[in-house]
């Protein structure tokens, strides 16, 4: 997706304040930071959200999620606290439409819901 600004960084395109790559998902500092620590989580694959993932994409989701449990350990966030989020369509406040998870902490944060 050529057009796609998480496209763009994944491919190296666009800078980024990378903290952890690997083959499938890349991690970096969030421009616009809601936290102390607000890191993105975005998978290499372009999908829009998760109402993309499907069958073959399972090992993808505990991938993220073994990611952000490690990036919130490196940022020592795992005794504190932390938020993950995962904003899907407008509504829900997704504003880029690549998958991507927040992991945010450093502070504490309000109640949700």
């Amino acid at each position: 997706m050529s057009g796609c600004i998480f496209c763009r960084i994944v491919s190296g395109e666009i800078p980024s304040q990378k903290i952890y790559e690997d083959d499938r998902v890349i991690a970096f500092k969030d421009i616009n930071p809601r936290a102390p620590v607000h890191l993105l989580v975005v998978p290499r694959k372009h999908l829009a959200s998760v109402l993309e993932l499907g069958p073959e994409d399972s090992d993808l989701g505990g991938h993220v999620l073994h990611v952000l449990g490690q990036l919130a350990r490196q940022e020592d966030l795992a005794g504190r606290g932390f938020r993950i989020v995962s904003n899907c369509g407008q509504e829900g406040g997704q504003t880029v439409d690549h998958l991507h998870f927040h992991l945010l902490g450093g502070r504490r944060l309000g109640a949700m819901g």
